[in-house]
């Protein structure tokens, strides 16, 4: 039998010696037994008294160990510790970094790369298969998302002077509304998914903590905006409203992130970079950059992950059809994208209301819509689909953009 021997010196159970005891019980290999040396007077009984607490077997030789001078008495370990020798694992069975195709239920918690105990609740985290979650490309979206948040007080000069007419600050106003509604469909759908992902996967938990961060953020800038003038917001349509509770209703991770991020956020970034450009004042043009930087790497995520399903199983793809023309079915009936909506692009774009002018807004806008309906249908591609099917698709995208 392998031993070891710890040598408590003068100190007690009152002193921390269990805490030494514990330290040489966890570097025992296999079948060891661990020695005890001290000095202290009630060693035997208190260390006696551990034993029994810890479920320790303890051996007291009569007159010391021959073989082992000194030695005042020998524990073998346990069933706990026994049991942890042959079944403890590591979380993610490997090093810390690297990541498992199906972790345990029992691993809960743990963080990855731990030794885990046998025993435990199993964790209500259903979305457990790296196949269902993963994209290898989570760990760096990560960290460039960590590296690249701003703070909306510092990061836009909400005090620089501007004057609007005030049909131009009503156009701002509207459109404002409007994604604030569209943002806070957003920040849901990740939060909701976020919290059945099982913690092994930490990338992608911590990827879409930062996307639902990203969101409230856009959310506060965003309205911060439309209340800067005044504090009488746009029109909400019913709708937009039905649009996005269509996204709330989706459980499946892999059709949420299609719908919301490749469909909805790809065509956002549409969106964003239509306002900077055509933004009236700078606090406008300054939000639609900062946010459209974040929405790049959301829908980066969706696609990755999606990629990757779509490489490993064709048949994915037919899945990803039937999420599109379900939302379509289901919002059939509904107006679409709200007229006031595009009513204030447009004056955004033509800057005033000379015939003329709005004109030129209109084709601006129906620029912006093929531009959206163009970006769909290269992600679609991307997604594996024929051009001919992707435009298909593309197209039967709900109408309120997101």
């Amino acid at each position: 039998m392998t031993s070891r021997v710890a040598d408590l010196a003068g100190i007690g159970f009152d002193q921390g010696a269990q805490v030494i005891l514990r330290r040489e019980l966890a570097l025992l290999p296999p079948g060891g037994r661990l020695g005890v040396t001290g000095t202290h007077d009630a060693l035997v009984v208190h260390l006696a008294a551990w034993c029994r607490r810890e479920g320790h077997a303890l051996t007291v030789p009569p007159d010391g160990d021959p073989v082992t001078p000194g030695v005042r008495a020998w524990i073998v370990p346990g069933p706990a510790t026994r049991a942890r020798w042959a079944g403890a694992e590591r979380a993610g069975g490997v090093a810390p970094s690297q990541v498992v195709a199906h972790p345990a239920a029992h691993w809960g918690l743990a963080a990855r790369g731990a030794l885990v105990e046998p025993g435990g609740p199993p964790a209500p985290f259903d979305l457990d298969r790296k196949e269902v979650v993963w994209a290898d490309l989570a760990p760096a979206l990560y960290a460039q998302a960590a590296a690249r948040q701003w703070d909306p007080a510092t990061a836009i000069d909400w005090d620089c002077a501007f004057e609007l007419p005030a049909e131009v600050e009503a156009a701002v106003v509207q459109v404002m509304t409007y994604l604030v509604e569209n943002e806070q469909a957003a920040l849901v759908v990740p939060a909701r998914l976020l919290a059945r992902v099982h913690p092994h996967f930490r990338e992608v938990t911590q990827l879409l903590a930062v996307q639902a961060a990203d969101e409230a953020r856009h959310i506060e800038v965003f309205s911060r905006r439309a209340t800067l003038r005044g504090e009488e917001l746009g029109t909400s349509s019913a709708g937009g409203r039905a649009s996005l509770t269509s996204l709330l209703a989706e459980p499946d991770f892999s059709l949420a992130s299609f719908l919301l991020s490749v469909l909805g956020e790809g065509t956002f970034l549409n969106l964003l970079s239509f306002l900077d450009r055509h933004a009236p004042d700078p606090v406008t043009r300054r939000i639609a950059a900062l946010a459209h930087q974040d929405e790049a790497r959301h829908v980066a995520f969706g696609v990755a992950h999606l990629a990757e399903q779509a490489r490993r199983d064709p048949a994915f793809r037919g899945r990803l059809r039937g999420a599109i023309e379900h939302r379509h079915d289901v919002l059939a009936d509904t107006a679409g994208i709200n007229e006031h909506v595009l009513d204030a692009l447009t004056l955004l774009a033509a800057g005033s209301w000379s015939p003329g002018a709005v004109a030129d807004g209109h084709g601006a806008v129906q620029r912006l819509q093929a531009e959206m309906f163009e970006g769909r249908r290269k992600r679609l591609v991307h997604l594996g689909f024929p051009a001919d099917e992707a435009a298909e698709l593309a197209a039967l995208h709900t109408r309120n953009f997101m």
